[in-house]
């Protein structure tokens, strides 16, 4: 198929806040090829090229004079199966949920806890997406991607994507890497992760004494759905702050003074801080200010209650970063990739 770009595109429906911005030229890309093509077309024309995935991780602020290249490629392959361990490699635009489902509908464990994270497969490697103590990383088995500068397909194992914390070598080196295939060792004994967060609660109160990966997954996708809202009925971006991380005298310099501070220690001697406490005890949970708000039920959330602009979100995420910074002495760091 001939790549078709087209000029002036609203990203309305291509980004989660549901804010309205326009892209100067966009195409979709559904494999390798064309993507060669598209960024052959960006240099013939003098254009930036913006990777984009779900839209799920971005807070567009401006239009974008950019050739906008959405991934839209398909595909998901076993490459070996010993009858225990499953290396299977998923195209980068298949949709991160249902592609966790189709992994427990064959049987393999080990991404339960990353259920209903919105955004795409080629987008997860880049923020090393985790949720309910386990992050992509642990079940991480390699990648494939375009190297901009050179041209050049390269192959990433675990320890060349530098992983850390909603981090990695993709989001520090922005903009040199087009994620085409990601691969991942599951397995087909689960070894679940219970304990962080209410997930042994929830199944507990449903009466599952012997969880399977899926319960585990029903449970996740139960609670985050009530505490998260659904980006089809209110523009958001999921967390909007990462879980601030302090050092073990601050955080029990913070502790004699909120005896419910809510804090996980690491294997670093650091401690994570939840962010989403901190901004519900600074007040904020719930402020809006005309369509810019605060999340009712989770204060982590940025929302979008119709009509606000990327700006005026981006402005409410400040005021929120300077009110921390100054009752409490934490640094909140933006989640999303601000444009």
């Amino acid at each position: 198929m001939m790549l078709q770009v087209r000029q002036n595109v609203s990203l309305k429906p291509y980004n989660s806040f549901a804010v309205e911005a326009r892209a100067s030229h966009w195409v979709e890309v559904e494999n390798d090829q064309q993507v060669v093509e598209a960024l052959d077309y960006a240099r013939l024309h003098q254009l930036p090229v913006l990777l984009l995935g779900g839209g799920s991780n971005l807070l567009l602020t401006a239009d974008v004079q950019a050739l906008v290249l959405r991934m839209a490629s398909r595909g998901i392959r076993i490459l070996a199966d010993d009858g225990e361990q499953v290396l299977l490699e998923a195209q980068a635009g298949e949709s991160w949920h249902p592609f966790v489902l189709w992994t427990l509908a064959q049987g393999f464990a080990g991404l339960e806890n990353l259920s209903l994270i919105p955004g795409t497969v080629g987008a997860a490697p880049v923020q090393n997406i985790g949720a309910y103590g386990v992050e992509l990383k642990d079940c991480f088995a390699g990648l494939s991607a375009l190297d901009r500068q050179s041209g050049e397909l390269r192959e990433f194992n675990l320890q060349d994507c530098a992983f850390a914390y909603r981090d990695s070598l993709f989001k520090r080196e922005s903009g040199r890497w087009i994620i085409l295939r990601v691969r991942f060792q599951l397995s087909r004994t689960a070894a679940l992760h219970l304990d962080y967060g209410p997930v042994r609660q929830r199944l507990a109160e449903q009466g599952i004494a012997a969880p399977t990966a899926a319960d585990v997954s029903r449970a996740i996708c139960a609670i985050r759905s009530e505490k998260l809202p659904d980006p089809a009925q209110l523009g958001n971006a999921g967390s909007f702050f990462k879980n601030p991380l302090v050092g073990a005298a601050q955080a029990q310099l913070l502790r004699l003074q909120h005896a419910d501070l809510v804090a996980y220690p690491q294997a670093d001697g650091q401690v994570k801080l939840a962010a989403g406490w901190l901004i519900e005890r600074a007040g904020w949970k719930g402020y809006r200010e005309g369509d810019a708000g605060v999340h009712r039920l989770q204060a982590l959330v940025l929302v979008n209650y119709g009509q606000a602009t990327g700006r005026e979100l981006l402005a409410l995420a400040r005021r929120i970063q300077e009110d921390i910074a100054e009752r409490f002495g934490v640094a909140l760091e933006i989640e999303p990739n601000v444009l």
